[in-house]
């Protein structure tokens, strides 16, 4: 092969020159010459005193080069997903895994950066390279750099193995919600469906070639069918397909199955928790969290549900009075609770997400949502069309500050067959300093709306605007970082359960007059939210919120409890579990052939094993977080500008507990958040 794109020097991925093939040549010769520069730093380090420039600095730059290769390969993956890309994609986690795992037990990388902490080099340090050297000590430790040779070994081969499991899960999540339709010859079981879900479905069925309509996993198609479908028997068949996905159930029962893959994920992080020295892999967990112990992290949630559960029940009892009264349903089942809900808020506050949609064209809440940061922080953005790009839909956007470019995002907002569910933002470059130059940090965004229909513009629910902004927040985190090392540079090195604070901070301005005024406007008429569909809003928002809290409660007490308990679970085993906690939390109904764990990716196929709790947690942090900007104005350009010195531009520099403090000028409170999500026990 002539020449190999990824391995080239270029200021943003070269998409269009990117092949199937390139990957793993690529790969390979990144992970050979990267070894070998490691094994000289070491031999340096030993010869002459580790400091950070010539130890610290050129492995940043040996990581940064394999991070610029592997991350477009990693990002098309999840969204331009193909076979050919899939097996490359595939056929190198194994060896990044094994590159990881020997870099992290290199007893002699080890001492060197030993040598530069307890060397005389340590005093010619700032505080973030310190900060950087004492992560990094850490995770030697947490990779097992103390381990005999067997046990590295085995440490070794786990790694690798949850890699491909991982990996393994997510596709065959993907595949599962592809491989299911539904196509209708006519809308006559879609009445009740808004007008723009119909045009969704349709454009579904023509994409492939189809008359009618078709109804998909995916959820622009999955969840209007759940909300507004009056035919009860479609529900129930939307419904089982949709939580049977890569499981033993369904539809596609035992097609592409999760359960052996959960069971080996569950029971390989105990093995390597347990190698370096943990009661369990939650123990394990909380080494890089702010939460001292599975335990803390426990009591905390178990402290939301005794404030959020009997308000729950209460809703719970409402919604089914008014099924019963109103609707004239008899008893309700888990396809009835979406669908009925959504009657009852439209009756209860004479607002609907379908209501709203026309007041959020796409186009104008991105813009809407830029002026809205402009406002907060002082920069401006600015699209460049030159830019490449791997999707027509597919934008890039550079954000602006006195005339000088610092920093970049692709903006990539639509679902589309090949791409992964949900929204997500993930790094293609890191802000780092190397030999003066400043390389500039540039983010993915990514999300799965519903797609624009013939010429009128994607017309977002307020719930997909929330999501945007949600997603912008952890951009901006990574963007707006003022750090130059790149472990410490936007979210590295930020304790897990705080690395949501920014991005639940942003949604606030999705609710508030003056944010609205920026990035609502009748997609016909350019007219603002009208003054009695805001009020409707805003008294909805905290519609069934206890019901909504104790959902997340449910998810984040069976991943604390599945990574502390259980030991080699078996897939019944997992479910008795998720099963007892739904008994002790949950107030809706359940059907026996649910598999939800089978595609709960967060936990494993993600980062959050044993930390989705921190959803939860950072929302304590945003609440209170904005609480100092409804006490001050909601842009008010002091505090907006504290917010970002304090926290944005830190990135991992300092202990996140430390970075509250610094702005909200003491230990966060609880109250804020119990007020915003409107649970009376407050």
């Amino acid at each position: 092969m002539s020449r190999n794109p990824l391995l080239e020097s270029h200021e943003l991925p070269p998409f269009a020159e990117i092949r199937p093939e390139h990957v793993v040549p690529a790969i390979e010769e990144l992970l050979a010459e990267n070894r070998d520069a490691v094994d000289a730093l070491v031999v340096n380090a030993r010869q002459t005193q580790a400091t950070w420039d010539n130890l610290a600095a050129p492995l940043e730059a040996l990581n940064d080069r394999l991070s610029k290769a592997w991350s477009p390969v990693s990002h098309l993956n999840g969204t331009m997903n193909n076979d050919a890309l899939r097996d490359a994609y595939q056929a190198c986690l194994a060896k990044l895994s094994d590159y990881s795992t020997w870099l992290g037990q290199h007893e002699g990388l080890f001492l060197a950066w030993q040598s530069l902490k307890e060397g005389a080099a340590w005093d010619a340090l700032d505080e973030a390279q310190r900060r950087a050297v004492d992560n990094t000590l850490r995770d030697f430790r947490l990779a097992g750099v103390d381990l005999p040779a067997d046990k590295k070994r085995r440490y070794g081969e786990i790694q690798s193995r949850l890699s491909e499991l991982a990996n393994t899960f997510s596709n065959q999540l993907l595949d599962a919600t592809q491989a299911w339709h539904l196509d209708l010859a006519d809308d006559s079981r879609l009445a009740g469906l808004p007008q723009s879900a119909l045009a969704a479905l349709k454009s579904n069925a023509e994409a492939k070639g189809q008359s009618g309509y078709r109804i998909t996993l995916d959820f622009p198609s999955f969840f209007p069918v759940m909300t507004y479908a009056d035919d009860r028997e479609l529900r129930r068949e939307v419904y089982t397909a949709f939580v049977t996905r890569a499981s033993d159930q369904g539809p596609n029962a035992g097609e592409f199955d999760n359960a052996p893959i959960m069971e080996e994920i569950v029971r390989l992080r105990r093995e390597v928790a347990k190698l370096l020295g943990f009661a369990t892999y939650a123990d394990y967990s909380m080494a890089t969290k702010m939460a001292e112990s599975p335990q803390q992290a426990l009591d905390f949630l178990a402290d939301l549900g005794r404030r959020a559960i009997p308000q729950a029940r209460e809703e719970y009892a409402e919604l089914e009075h008014y099924a019963h009264e109103v609707l004239g349903m008899g008893e309700l089942a888990p396809w009835d609770v979406g669908y009925a809900s959504e009657k009852m808020r439209e009756t209860r506050h004479s607002i609907s997400q379908e209501q709203l949609r026309p007041y959020f064209p796409a186009p104008t809440v991105v813009d809407g949502m830029f002026k809205v940061v402009e406002r907060l922080y002082g920069v401006t953005f600015e699209e460049d069309n030159a830019a490449p790009r791997y999707h027509p839909d597919v934008r890039y956007f550079r954000i602006m500050e006195q005339g000088s470019a610092i920093a970049g995002f692709y903006l990539d907002l639509y679902a589309r067959e090949g791409k992964r569910g949900g929204a997500w933002m993930d790094e293609c470059r890191v802000r780092r300093l190397e030999h003066g130059e400043l390389q500039l940090p540039v983010a993915y965004l990514t999300c799965n709306f519903t797609r624009p229909v013939g010429e009128r513009p994607a017309l977002l629910t307020h719930d997909e605007v929330t999501t945007l902004f949600h997603e912008f927040g952890h951009g901006l985190h990574h963007m707006l970082t003022q750090q130059t090392i790149a472990d410490i540079s936007g979210i590295n090195g930020v304790a897990w359960d705080a690395v949501e604070l920014p991005s639940q901070f942003m949604e606030n301005y999705c609710w508030e007059r003056e944010g609205l005024d920026l990035i609502a406007a009748h997609v016909d008429t350019g007219d603002k939210l009208p003054g009695d569909l805001l009020e409707k809003l805003q008294a909805a928002r905290n519609f069934q919120s206890a019901m909504g809290m104790v959902r997340q409660l449910e998810f984040s007490i069976f991943d604390l409890r599945l990574h502390h308990e259980l030991d080699a679970p078996s897939a019944v085993d997992i479910q008795a579990l998720l099963d007892a906690v739904r008994d002790s939390v949950s107030v809706v109904p359940r059907a026996a052939f649910n598999r939800f764990q089978n595609g709960f990716s967060h936990i494993f196929a993600g980062g959050y094993a044993a930390g989705y709790y921190s959803y939860k947690w950072a929302e304590v942090l945003s609440a209170d977080a904005w609480s100092a900007f409804e006490e001050a104005g909601i842009f008010d350009p002091e505090t907006g500008r504290r917010f970002r010195t304090e926290i944005l531009e830190q990135g991992g520099a300092r202990d996140a507990a430390d970075l509250f403090r610094a702005f909200r000028g003491r230990e966060p409170s609880v109250e804020p958040l119990l007020r915003h999500s409107g649970i009376r026990a407050a």
